[in-house]
């Protein structure tokens, strides 16, 4: 039908098909770089007719020439990943031959093979069912294969392949499942496609922004990269320099338990931090928030502190105090909550003996920054960026 939903609905049908097949073109290409860059160091190593004038340093010299050419990417470790790409995946020649104009790729139909069984027959068997460089080049990115050659067992390493191929696994999906051993848990199990078939059920298809944002995708067409992190590691973070902090004021608090799992009705919930102080007799609960303070965030910490008053406290204990934290990129807050406790006995009594809100406002404000800093270091040789 010619309306204005069917022209708005094609349009952005048209957009996404064609976001795809331009971040693909660049996934090709920046694989193909890589592949022949490590040909060319692997047959200059070979042959060059001035390589022993470089021996070992070759790479350390190569990388420093390269920068001062202004190409980027070109660090050692990024060329020695290079290399190692060339070595593992010869059979990619047949996509990156120079005599070609391109890289043609054909439209390869994904078998679904029995490939949990396959992966624990003979080597003969695996290599006759490997992917083909066809299906390891349209499904997989350069930072795809930066994975998958941290591993040294070739059977292995085909095994997540294959299932990578089969599960359309982004990255994070890929090294989660090797990290968390799927090949080493299908080879004990006596259900083998069982273990497998429950990873793919699980598929979250990679959306066109995670895409884009690849670091490798970024820096080889030229676009300023942004680290990323989860917010799940930035709290982490804050959590293990909060508890510390608090332990450190050596006034009473004394660490009871983290991540606190409490259950009412079948309904699961956790506190970040649980401490007990001694002097005032009472525990203290926090719930750290990476993000702006919201309306819910009180409620929340009163049901906490109802929940320890009712179930937890003991007699000689004083009513619990919560302490919600809540830290934006450009906005800190601080808030005690004490759940019905007449507020002068909580100032006369509870805040002799507590930091100041402004006190820890300051100090998480501070290491906010310090943990964003050390997690951008720590991406960084990731990303394999230059010095």
């Amino acid at each position: 039908m010619n309306t204005f939903e069917s022209l708005s609905s094609s349009i952005n049908a048209l957009h996404v098909k064609m976001q795809y097949s331009a971040v693909q073109s660049v996934n090709r290409m920046l694989s193909m770089r890589n592949w022949l860059i490590g040909k060319y160091i692997v047959e200059y190593e070979q042959n060059g007719e001035d390589r022993a004038k470089y021996g070992d340093s070759l790479l350390d010299r190569l990388s420093e020439s390269l920068r001062n050419g202004g190409t980027k990417g070109m660090a050692v470790v990024a060329l020695r990943s290079y290399r190692l790409f060339y070595c593992v995946y010869p059979q990619l020649s047949v996509i990156f031959d120079l005599n070609h104009k391109g890289p043609e790729l054909k439209e390869v139909q994904i078998q679904q093979t029995p490939s949990v069984e396959l992966q624990f027959l003979d080597k003969q068997c695996v290599n006759a069912h490997m992917p083909l460089p066809e299906m390891l080049i349209k499904h997989f990115s350069f930072s795809h294969f930066v994975e998958l050659l941290r591993i040294s067992d070739p059977l292995k390493r085909s095994f997540y392949e294959i299932e990578g191929i089969r599960g359309c696994w982004s990255v994070a999906q890929l090294k989660r499942q090797i990290e968390s051993l799927l090949y080493e848990r299908t080879a004990l199990s006596g259900n083998k496609a069982g273990v497998v078939d429950a990873v793919h059920n699980q598929h979250q298809k990679m959306t066109i922004e995670q895409i884009i944002r690849d670091p490798y995708i970024l820096e080889f067409t030229g676009f300023p990269e942004k680290y990323e992190f989860s917010e799940n590691e930035l709290e982490s973070r804050l959590l293990d320099n909060i508890q510390s902090f608090l332990l450190e004021l050596g006034n009473g608090f004394c660490f009871e338990s983290r991540q606190k799992r409490i259950t009412l009705d079948n309904e699961h919930d956790r506190i970040d931090l649980v401490f007990y102080h001694r002097i005032l007799r009472c525990h203290i609960l926090i719930d750290l928030k990476v993000r702006k303070f919201k309306s819910g965030d009180a409620g929340q910490m009163n049901f906490y502190l109802n929940y320890y008053k009712k179930n937890v406290m003991q007699d000689g204990d004083n009513p619990p105090v919560g302490l919600i934290l809540c830290t934006a990129r450009d906005e800190t807050r601080v808030e005690y909550a004490t759940s019905g406790l007449d507020n002068s006995l909580f100032v006369s009594k509870y805040l002799t003996q507590l930091p100041s809100e402004n006190a820890i406002r300051e100090f998480l404000v501070s290491d906010r920054e310090r943990v964003v800093t050390k997690l951008q270091e720590e991406l960084a040789p990731y990303y394999m960026m230059d010095d």
